[in-house]
């Protein structure tokens, strides 16, 4: 019926369904039990595959570059609203040598929790991502420091 590797997530679909149906009598049981397996294997595609670390102590080194660059960024982008200074935004193309795809999830992630950027596209085929950064003076040199603190760390850790 379920895989032994995930079945916290079949109990979970057949709690729900309880819930949502408001009766534990034996037909919604029953009901709920071919409603959590279908949705199951329905999900089963969508499941991510699994990441091997292999740098654990990187991992806190990260954690701790995107929280002071959360910060930094804070500021950056309060200083603008405050001065009423013009943004130099851009659309940044970033080339990338990370392909395994939680790692670029996590990418994806960090550039989002970072005021004042976006991640916009990511191109498989091209190895590219694109980033509207909204102020920087030097494209390059962003570009470049997005690849060296996190690209270069996250593959540390998973490639």
């Amino acid at each position: 019926m379920i895989s032994a590797g995930r079945p916290l997530v079949w109990l979970g679909l057949l709690a729900v369904w309880l819930l949502l149906s408001g009766s534990v009598s034996t037909g919604q049981i029953l009901l709920g039990m071919i409603v959590a397996t279908i949705a199951y294997w329905a999900a089963i595609p969508l499941a991510p595959s699994k990441s091997r670390v292999r740098n654990v102590a990187t991992i806190a080194t990260l954690i701790w570059v995107v929280v002071n660059d959360v910060v930094k960024s804070n500021i950056v982008v309060l200083g603008l609203i405050l001065t009423g200074r013009t943004a130099r935004s851009a659309f940044i193309d970033i080339p990338l040598d990370l392909t395994e795809e939680n790692g670029l999830a996590i990418l994806a992630c960090i550039v989002t929790a970072t005021p004042g950027s976006a991640w916009i596209q990511h191109d498989a085929a091209r190895r590219v991502v694109t980033i509207h950064v909204l102020d920087t003076p030097d494209v390059l040199a962003w570009a470049d420091h997005f690849r060296q603190t996190y690209e270069r760390r996250l593959l540390e850790i998973l490639q």
